[in-house]
C-alpha cells in the first residue's frame, strides 16, 4: 500500500470538522460514519492500478492549510507489512496502523485489513474506534478490473455506536456498492438510519425525506488516463521547491521509480523499483547478520491491555522539522 493512499482517505476530512461543530452526540457519530464510508470512494476508479509497495523506513508528509490538517505516515514493519499514520488539526486527531492479509481466489484477490482507526474530537473528548471492511479486486488476470468492499464495521464512542454494513456484490443482486447503517443509543434503540453507496454518497433518514450527509466529488476530466486519481490524489504527490528542502530524504515524493512512472518511463520505473527492493533486501540481511532490530523513526509500538498492540506517533516529527530540521539528521539511504 502506497503511503499516500492512507492520506487519500482524508479527502473528505471536512466531515470530521463538521462532527466537531455538532453538540448532539448522535449527529456527531453520523458525520464520523459518513467519513468512514467516504474513505473508500477513491478506490472506485483505481482497481486497474497497483500502487508501489513502500520501503521499510519510507515516510510521507502532507500539510494542507486549506483543510487545516497535517499528516505523517511511515512504513514501520516489513514482515508483516505495517504502515502507521497520524493526522491532526484543531478539530480532530486521526490515527491508524494498517496491516493487511491477502487471499487469492483464482480471478480475484481479497484484501483483509487488521488494525483499528482512532478518531479523537477534543472539543467533546470523544474517542471513536472502527475497523475496515474486506476489499476485493475482481478480474486480476484478465478483463476489466473492478473493486468491491463488503462486511460490517461498528463505530464506537463510549456507550453509543453505529453499525455499517457494506453489501457484497453478486450476480443476482442489483445492490452494488450499497452501504446501510444504524446509529444506536445507550439502550440499544435506533436513533438514525443511514443508506447510500460508498462511491456516491451517504444519506441519513428514510427514502425521500432523507438528508445527504456526504456526496463524492466529481472526477477530473480524463481521469482514466491518469491512474484514476481524484483531484485530491493528484495534489498529494506534488513536489514543489518551497517544501522539498524541508522534507526528510525518506519522503515518498523522492522515490526515483515513482518519478519515472509519472514521467511516462514505465520500463525505467520498473528497473528502478527492482533496484530499490534489492537494496531493501540487502539492508535486511545486514541487520540480521549484525543482530540489529529495526526501529522506526517517528512511531513506536505500544500495548493496550494484554494482547492488542498499536503503533503510536512519537509526537516529535513536527518539532524536529521546525528545529533543527531534517537536513541535520542521519536517515537510512532508501534510494
Amino acid at each position: 500500500m502506497k503511503l499516500e493512499v492512507l492520506c487519500e482517505e482524508l479527502e473528505y476530512s471536512e466531515l470530521l470538522d463538521k462532527a466537531a461543530e455538532v453538540d448532539d452526540p448522535f449527529k456527531r457519530i453520523v458525520f464520523i460514519a459518513a467519513f468512514a464510508v467516504s474513505s473508500y470512494s477513491s478506490t472506485f476508479t483505481r482497481a486497474g492500478t497497483k500502487p508501489f509497495n513502500p520501503l521499510l523506513g519510507e515516510t510521507y508528509e502532507c500539510v494542507r492549510d486549506d483543510k487545516g490538517f497535517r499528516f505523517i505516515a511511515e512504513k514501520v514493519s516489513h514482515h508483516p507489512p505495517i504502515i502507521a499514520c497520524h493526522c491532526e488539526s484543531k478539530n480532530f486527531v486521526y490515527t491508524q496502523d494498517v496491516r493487511i492479509k491477502t487471499k487469492f481466489w483464482g480471478k480475484s484477490m481479497e484484501v483483509i485489513p487488521a488494525g483499528t482507526i482512532h478518531i479523537h474530537i477534543p472539543k467533546y473528548d470523544d474517542h471513536y474506534t472502527l475497523s475496515k471492511v474486506t476489499s476485493c479486486v475482481h478480474n486480476i488476470l484478465s478483463g476489466e478490473r473492478w473493486v468491491d468492499h463488503y462486511g460490517e464495521t461498528t463505530i464506537r464512542s463510549g456507550d453509543i455506536s453505529c453499525k455499517l454494513t457494506f453489501t457484497k456484490a453478486s450476480f443476482w443482486s442489483s445492490r452494488l456498492h450499497e452501504v446501510t447503517g444504524l446509529v444506536f443509543n445507550q439502550e440499544g434503540r435506533v436513533v438514525h438510519e443511514l443508506f447510500g453507496k460508498w462511491n456516491e454518497g451517504l444519506y441519513c433518514g428514510r427514502s425521500a425525506s432523507a438528508k445527504c450527509v456526504w456526496r463524492a466529488a466529481s472526477m477530473p476530466a480524463n481521469h482514466q488516463l491518469y491512474y484514476g486519481f481524484s483531484r485530491f490524489a493528484i495534489e498529494l504527490n506534488e513536489l514543489d521547491p518551497y517544501t522539498q528542502d524541508s522534507l526528510p530524504p525518506t519522503d515518498s515524493r523522492f522515490r526515483p521509480d515513482q518519478r519515472l512512472l509519472e514521467e511516462g518511463d514505465l520500463k525505467g520505473a520498473e528497473l528502478e523499483k527492482q533496484r530499490l527492493e534489492g537494496l531493501q533486501r540487502e539492508r535486511r540481511k545486514l541487520r540480521e547478520e549484525q543482530g540489529v532490530e529495526y526501529q522506526p523513526r517517528f512511531f513506536r509500538l505500544s500495548r493496550e491491555g494484554d494482547k492488542h498492540e498499536r503503533w503510536t506517533f512519537k509526537e516529535d516529527y513536527w518539532d524536529v522539522k521546525k528545529d533543527p530540521g531534517f537536513a541535520t539528521m542521519k536517515f537510512i539511504e532508501l534510494w
